[in-house]
């Protein structure tokens, strides 16, 4: 029997996933990207200045990691070293847009396949967030509409936290995490320029000075942001868990675990990075080789050559083409396919032992949920993930920009060589993100994106193996095979980002 569970709601873009149900297994799954964009046709030809401007728009929730993925791409091909002051200033847009991000994937995207919205209809307090949304609630049902409306839809039938305060506790910090990732944003602004897509982030460094005032503004907001996290996001998320720990063994992918490495702790090429770099295969960690990365297409609507790496990317569109199925290319890593995301960037770095506190965090909260860290490859191991990745960045913040000089300049003056090409890898907060350029006569050549959705939610390869998610979801046991809140549960806990993916 074949189920489409498309289109798919709460997530970025348009996606759709075909499942074959055999009884109530997964036997086999499809995730389909359904459009097309082609961002690196646009920029051929163009000054490469425009490059960390226009990238930006291939998303617009996380659209900081392209603009630093491109700066350090260009940084790269002009052999440019950024100051003190520049690296930070990065740093501090680019991390204030991940605590943001986790928020916004946890409650808004996330957190109602779990929590039961009709709980709000059981509330007699008088909190004015609480009251109007149960007036609004009542609301909707009186005028006959499906229950619940937009942003509750779709509402599946399904278990869901049977505990009403929990419930009405976690629909409050619903309401509230909106005025908390808009604090984050605010932040991101400060020496971003504005969100989304900041003007400021260049490469070299970053076009705004940072003033003492500007300073203590930035540290205010994200002080807020942390204490939401740890007061409201982890206990919420550790609910979560103790309600469903079934979901710590669903949802995991058959492949390693990539994580380029993010926030950068010294501005020279190869400084160490708050989470690391690296490749996990079979219990190994190794460095990241950027000529492994290849494109498969076979399954893919394109008609360029299969296994090009990025540096021979091409991006020929065939929508007609026999045997596609989607508008993601699938990446491979030396021929296999990896996961990349929060668990991978968590669990590469705990195997290094890089960073001890995030291996403090990871014993922790495993310890107390009574799993171990290989089950970060889960549906509830990856929104773990997200909520120890803002912790720590959190903390990383506010000492990054105690840093800061407020006597020092921020960025570099610029001269663009006529020709050159770089490579920049960085961390969105849903994985790995790799942008190439190559210039020619002072323009842009070439230009490629490898991005993490289009690793995560990539079809079948050459070899007709499938891509993270299509693994995680294949073998699954689902209840009632129509609905699948389970395989739900899986796809949201990628946070897949189309727009991103089909770039």
């Amino acid at each position: 029997m074949r189920i489409e569970l498309g289109p798919v709601t709460r997530i970025e873009g348009h996606l759709n996933v075909k499942t074959t149900i055999s009884g109530h297994r997964v036997e086999d799954a499809q995730c389909i990207g359904e459009m097309f964009r082609g961002f690196e046709v646009i920029l051929r030809g163009r000054d490469p200045l425009d490059a960390q401007q226009i990238t930006q728009r291939i998303c617009g929730v996380c659209p900081y990691a392209h603009a630093i993925a491109s700066s350090y791409a260009q940084e790269n091909a002009y052999g440019l070293t950024p100051p003190p002051n520049g690296r930070i200033l990065q740093n501090l847009v680019q991390g204030a847009n991940h605590l943001y991000d986790y928020l916004l994937h946890f409650y808004q995207l996330s957190a109602l396949d779990f929590v039961d919205v009709t709980a709000i209809l059981r509330y007699q307090g008088n909190d004015d967030d609480l009251v109007g949304l149960r007036d609004w609630v009542k609301a909707e049902l009186a005028s006959g509409k499906a229950f619940p409306a937009t942003p509750f839809l779709p509402r599946l039938d399904g278990r869901y936290l049977a505990d009403t305060d929990i419930n009405i506790g976690a629909l409050k910090h619903y309401l509230e995490a909106l005025r908390i990732q808009q604090k984050a944003n605010q932040a991101s602004a400060i020496f971003g320029g504005k969100f989304p897509h900041s003007t400021a982030i260049f490469p070299g460094g970053c076009s705004q000075r940072p003033a003492l005032d500007l300073i203590t503004a930035y540290q205010s907001l994200i002080q807020e942001v942390r204490g939401f996290i740890q007061q409201k996001y982890l206990p919420d998320l550790l609910a979560v868990a103790k309600a469903f720990p079934d979901y710590w063994h669903i949802g995991q992918s058959q492949g390693g675990f990539m994580s380029f490495g993010v926030l950068p702790t010294g501005p020279e090429p190869g400084s160490p990075r708050l989470f690391a770099p690296g490749v996990l295969m079979d219990g190994q960690v190794t460095a990241v080789d950027f000529a492994k990365i290849t494109e498969d297409v076979r399954y893919a609507r394109y008609d360029s050559p299969s296994g090009l790496k990025v540096r021979e990317g091409e991006l020929s569109p065939a929508p007609e083409k026999d045997g596609a199925y989607s508008w993601v290319k699938a990446p491979r890593y030396g021929g296999a396919m990896v996961e990349v995301g929060p668990a991978a960037r968590v669990l590469v770095d705990y195997r290094q032992g890089a960073n001890r506190e995030v291996v403090r965090l990871v014993d922790h909260f495993t310890g107390l949920a009574g799993v171990g860290p290989k089950e970060l490859n889960s549906v509830l191991g990856r929104h773990l993930s997200r909520a120890i990745c803002a912790s720590v960045i959190a903390d990383f913040l506010l000492a990054e920009s105690e840093r800061l000089d407020p006597g020092a300049p921020a960025a570099l003056e610029l001269e663009i060589p006529a020709t050159g090409e770089g490579f920049g890898a960085t961390e969105a907060s849903r994985g790995a993100l790799l942008h190439y350029l190559r210039l020619k006569n002072h323009v842009i050549e070439k230009y490629e994106c490898v991005v993490p959705t289009t690793w995560n939610c990539s079809p079948r390869d050459d070899q007709g193996h499938p891509g993270a998610m299509e693994s995680a979801l294949i073998g699954t046991q689902v209840a009632d095979p129509a609905v699948q809140i389970e395989s739900v549960r899986i796809v949201h806990s990628f946070d897949p980002c189309l727009a991103c993916a089909v770039h």
